[in-house]
């Protein structure tokens, strides 16, 4: 298995975990933990899980240049920081399947920062796959309001599509840094600093969380957050990330409001409709085109 092709599967990994991660840190927030707070969690044991790497050999302690530790700040700030406290405020507010029909904004602007950032091409077929892909995103927007109406936000909406932005600047940022060091020794930098940013404002809430009021399943459901919907996410992304493009990367948001539509559908109960498989296709054939194209093209993503 080459390393293009482990990357498109760790990306789709990855994007499960972040589809079923909207349902599931639903259940215990705010209900036991303000969303602050939560993040502190995540933060602070992944950070501890990436630095265990320090003790793997010689391989795992590469000097960082004095250019790149700028690169690794921002890094922190807007890939773990920024990111993660605007994504679960604005996910506080309002449903899961509308939470991550708002974050299909971010391959857009992977796409735009990356073509200006890093000079990507867009080639018609990329075009193309975007449009369809933002196309079925509205389409299944249109369907979730069944279920979302009642908890639609405008400041929710704004700080996810916020957290959007912010992910698609840390994307194209650390791009550079996956072909000079090790996947592992980026984010574990990323995650220290990023630790260092969220520091201020989740430790309050930390402090008051009330353990004595969770339950086994409320356990479960925090350690899948911080284990598979972080560690995991993040360290498949940057793995992916120096095989593939920014934007080809971004693109498989697209496939995050159908699995959240799934789990959604199994777990709490919520339907399919014909809108949300039509729309469902029309993602999947966006994700296609941007990643792969009509004819195989090595020289694209």
């Amino acid at each position: 298995m080459n390393n293009r092709l482990k990357a498109h599967l760790a990306l789709l990994g990855a994007n499960l975990f972040y589809g079923a991660g909207f349902t599931v840190a639903k259940t215990v927030m705010p209900r036991l933990i303000e969303p602050l707070g939560f993040i502190f969690i995540r933060v602070s044991v992944v950070t501890l899980l990436f630095w265990l790497s320090y003790f793997g050999g010689q391989n795992f302690k590469t000097k960082i240049d004095k250019k790149d530790w700028k690169i690794l700040v921002l890094g922190g700030l807007f890939g773990v920081a920024l990111n993660q406290m605007l994504f679960f405020a604005g996910l506080n507010l309002t449903f899961p399947i509308h939470a991550s029909l708002v974050m299909m904004s971010t391959p857009l602007l992977i796409t735009i920062i990356a073509h200006f950032v890093l000079k990507e091409k867009l080639s018609w077929e990329k075009s193309l796959g975007l449009m369809l892909g933002i196309s079925g995103a509205f389409l299944l927007m249109s369907a979730g309001k069944e279920i979302t109406v009642t908890g639609n936000s405008s400041l929710g909406d704004l700080l996810v599509f916020l957290n959007a932005a912010s992910y698609a600047i840390y994307l194209v940022m650390i791009k550079p840094l996956m072909h000079r060091y090790r996947p592992i020794i980026v984010i574990r930098w990323v995650f220290l600093f990023g630790f260092c940013f969220v520091i201020p404002f989740g430790l309050p809430q930390f402090l008051h969380i009330n353990w004595s009021l969770f339950h086994p399943r409320d356990f479960s459901a925090v350690a899948f957050i911080v284990i598979c919907v972080t560690f995991f996410t993040y360290l498949w992304n940057i793995f992916a990330l120096r095989h593939i493009s920014p934007s080809t990367a971004g693109a498989y948001i697209y496939l995050q409001p159908i699995f959240a539509a799934i789990i959604s559908v199994l777990f709490t109960g919520e339907h399919m409709t014909m809108v949300k498989v039509i729309a469902s296709v029309l993602i999947f054939t966006g994700v296609f085109l941007v990643n792969f194209g009509l004819k195989r093209n090595k020289a694209i993503a």
